[in-house]
């Protein structure tokens, strides 16, 4: 199984982010991706922009979970944005989005980032815990409940 304290960090994690467009979040989603890695925030947004062409990344319930493949990745990683306004995702339930978790993994994975998606995907089915993710004020809390309260290893 995925562990999310591997996949998100607290320096990831971003509370009430301001976007007028899903291509200007996933810009955004670039930028918070390239703070610890070699990629180019371009590169990401390039490698996001083109997996939204194949299908909207919006899982229904305010939830996005944007991935993509991206070459010269070391490693799999990810991050959560809560926006400060919901965007229209263009949703199959047709509810703007304001839970964003982004997961880029090495163009050579074979399953690891469909594994991510999947353990994802079952941790947001709980609406207790889409409502806190809403709520929470402190990032290090966020944190908390999206790793099953693990210690942050940036701490």
């Amino acid at each position: 199984m995925v562990d999310m304290a591997e996949l998100i960090t607290p320096e990831r994690i971003v509370l009430d982010l301001r976007a007028r467009s899903k291509r200007q979040l996933l810009q955004e989603l670039g930028e918070l991706a390239a703070r610890d890695t070699e990629i180019e925030p371009g590169r990401v947004l390039a490698a996001l922009l083109e997996r939204e062409r194949l299908g909207t990344t919006a899982i229904g319930e305010g939830i996005a979970i944007p991935h993509a493949k991206i070459e010269g990745l070391e490693r799999i990683l990810g991050g959560f944005v809560r926006l400060a306004e919901p965007l229209d995702f263009e949703a199959l339930d047709e509810q703007p989005v304001d839970l964003v978790f982004f997961i880029l993994a090495p163009a050579a994975a074979s399953t690891e980032h469909l594994k991510a998606l999947a353990r994802l995907a079952r941790l947001l089915r709980d609406p207790e815990l889409r409502a806190r993710l809403r709520s929470e004020s402190d990032i290090g809390r966020v944190y908390r409940l999206l790793t099953g309260g693990a210690q942050s290893h940036a701490a």
